[in-house]
């Protein structure tokens, strides 16, 4: 009888273990964007906690989305916010609309080869660009070559973002080249002297950014955290987490509030983006 009652004891022990350990394990998948910042987050979070388990994933913001609403991931990074018919489809799965947080500011920047001689564009000049119309550097004051456009995959909340703000829900040139990620656009961009691409702030190595006016009679603005943070930087945006309401407790929870803490956003900027305000960590 001691011994079924010492076995049972074991069980319950490895029970218990088990809860924990599931408890404190993590899903986050979504944002290619956010992705390097995701898994520096996860990385330093699990050194201070040796019970957390954090996986990260990429993919784009719209298969972060697709994952929730299929309650494979607890986390959705978004360099997008949602869209009302993501929200409806989450609702019809768990019952409840995810909740939002932001987690960080970034910058839009456009990137050229670095032996490309613009300095700055104007949005209305990115939208002919990037639709097509504009097809030759010379048009914009440069090279007599043509303009080699590099994009994002339209699963990617980047490609949406810069479609809707850019573009103004125009479709992208049939010849621009989706890339997998905005690391790969920038390799791409950095072999091609005639390529022009977009991302964010913390992917600059290998290209050049351009400096961006609003408008014809604006100043170019270049992408630093003060115009970010202002807005005076013309392609500026939230960067987002989605979670499913009922799993926004315990070590979730915990790591939600950790992100946005002090040393959370200090690990934004030392990647690369810009730390939110203090008024919007809420």
């Amino acid at each position: 009888m001691k011994q079924i009652t010492k076995w049972l004891s074991v069980v319950a022990i490895l029970a218990m273990t088990c809860a924990v350990s599931q408890a404190a394990n993590i899903v986050v998948k979504g944002s290619d964007t956010m992705v390097i910042l995701a898994q520096k987050w996860a990385e330093t979070y699990m050194q201070k906690h040796s019970d957390a388990k954090i996986q990260v994933a990429g993919g784009g913001s719209g298969v972060g989305f697709a994952a929730l609403q299929q309650q494979t991931v607890d986390i959705a990074n978004a360099s997008r916010k949602i869209k009302a018919t993501e929200i409806e489809t989450c609702i019809k799965t768990f019952g409840k609309r995810p909740t939002e947080y932001k987690v960080a500011l970034d910058g839009l920047s456009v990137y050229v080869n670095a032996v490309n001689s613009i300095k700055e564009l104007s949005i209305d000049q990115l939208a002919g660009v990037f639709t097509g119309k504009i097809k030759n550097w010379k048009e914009l004051g440069g090279a007599d070559a043509p303009i080699m456009v590099y994009s994002r995959e339209n699963s990617s909340g980047t490609y949406e973002f810069f479609k809707e703000n850019v573009l103004k829900g125009r479709d992208f040139a049939a010849n621009a080249q989706p890339m997998q990620g905005t690391a790969a656009l920038l390799q791409s961009v950095a072999k091609d002297k005639n390529a022009i691409g977009y991302g964010g702030a913390a992917y600059g190595a290998g290209a050049k950014h351009l400096a961006i006016k609003k408008d014809d009679s604006s100043a170019a603005i270049e992408p630093t955290e003060e115009t970010i943070v202002s807005g005076k930087y013309p392609i500026w945006r939230y960067l987002f987490v989605y979670v499913n309401p009922t799993l926004d407790k315990g070590q979730i929870a915990h790591y939600l509030n950790w992100i946005r803490s002090d040393e959370g956003q200090s690990v934004v900027k030392n990647v690369g983006y810009f730390p939110l305000p203090k008024n919007l960590r809420e």
